[in-house]
């Protein structure tokens, strides 16, 4: 008997377009595909290719190996209707909540990233996106299955490939070239407009290419983090070999070695190194527990407190002029009683002492929250951790 329903969904993954078991399915969705998209992704390059089919079915293939079969519940057009859900997973309707989604499936559901809820199953992972990533015990908000061969939350999600944010950022000079310059343009306007953010435990995105002409790093990377899809880019610029653009998942992205930060004044022209005066700047720490960091005249102490046996956060304070008088007979040991008490007071509490002192709190959180982490950039455990690699 031919196989039906989610076998044979699974029984097509990782294999090429040709194959017996992808010819099934796509007899299966309805034949023909109503539209075909093709891309290239990163650099270096994998080819992308995108199959939809009238029948509310898509395949996703990466470099002729199918990587996704997707089952839109709200599809898009053109001459596209809704999947009938019941025919690849009995006993779910299109109105399935998540509760009925995992009677029908039968296996443990799991989470990946960003609350969404999947299933392992057979070879393969059912991944079932709500609307808005809410609602999923309201009959309704159910608006696409994904059958995914890597495990959600752990790699990228194959249908983001076409992300209207990010999918386009990368400019090309040749099939597997990277156009630096004009790249680099992409990921500002992008980053300017709101629709990515930074992550300074990298390289700042203005400092990659003087960084990079200076020869100071073998790699030199910035990381910035897609606003509608979440996929983390990783723009890289080698010394000894071409210019890299990787799309990740946060786990991933960290694992990526980086070089200890020249400064500033080895390599910046004289607009960035007078911003970098301007700048905080590192002074001392402790491993896990706080960073000192000063700005002109003033002393900053970043000190991680606990909240809950589950969650920590971090305070900041300016030292008044008794703790910095304090700081400058005591050192390194007097900060580390200020930030136990600062741990036992908990600014989290109203009745804190420090909540009121806390600049991350405060309008300006956001702002201070970059400074500091640019001018710890090199001494985070995050930071130690690259450089083992």
């Amino acid at each position: 008997m031919a196989r039906r329903g989610l076998p044979l969904i699974l029984d097509a993954l990782a294999l090429a377009e040709q194959d017996p078991e992808v010819q099934a399915l796509v007899r299966a969705l309805g034949g023909e595909p109503v539209e075909v998209r093709e891309r290239l992704i990163d650099a270096p390059a994998y080819r992308s290719r995108r199959m939809l089919f009238a029948s509310g079915g898509e395949i996703i293939l990466h470099d002729d190996a199918v990587v996704a079969v997707l089952l839109e519940l709200v599809p898009s057009p053109p001459a596209r209707r809704p999947i009938d859900l019941a025919r690849w997973i009995p006993g779910a309707s299109n109105d399935a909540t998540l509760d009925d989604l995992k009677k029908a499936v039968g296996t443990e559901r799991e989470w990946a990233a960003f609350g969404t809820p999947c299933f392992p199953v057979g070879g393969g992972f059912v991944r079932a996106d709500f609307r808005d990533r809410r609602g999923w015990n309201e009959p309704g908000n159910l608006v696409r299955i994904a059958v995914v061969l890597e495990r959600p939350g752990l790699s990228c999600a194959p249908d983001d490939d076409d992300c209207a944010i990010c999918a386009d950022l990368l400019i090309r000079a040749g099939e597997d070239e990277v156009d630096v310059a004009a790249t680099t343009l992409a990921l500002q306007a992008a980053l300017d407009a709101g629709d990515l953010t930074e992550d300074l435990h990298w390289v700042r995105l203005a400092d990659l290419e003087p960084l990079h002409v200076s020869g100071l790093m073998q790699r030199a990377e910035s990381q910035l983090t897609c606003t509608a899809c979440r996929r983390i880019i990783c723009f890289a610029l080698h010394r000894d070999s071409p210019a890299s653009f990787e799309h990740h998942v946060l786990n991933d992205a960290r694992q990526h070695p980086l070089e200890a930060i020249p400064p500033v004044d080895r390599w910046g022209d004289e607009v960035r190194v007078a911003a970098d005066r301007d700048a905080m700047h590192y002074l001392d720490h402790r491993p896990g527990a706080w960073f000192l960091v000063e700005q002109h005249d003033d002393l900053y102490l970043d000190a991680r407190y606990v909240v809950n046996s589950m969650v920590d956060d971090s305070a900041l304070i300016r030292l008044d002029e008794s703790e910095v008088a304090a700081y400058r007979s005591g050192g390194h040991d007097y900060i580390s009683e200020l930030a136990r008490r600062i741990n036992d007071d908990g600014p989290h509490r109203e009745q804190s002492p420090f909540r009121g002192r806390d600049l991350y709190r405060g309008p300006g959180a956001g702002a201070y929250k970059d400074a500091v982490a640019a001018a710890i950039v090199n001494h985070t455990w995050m930071a130690e951790q690259r450089r083992l690699r």
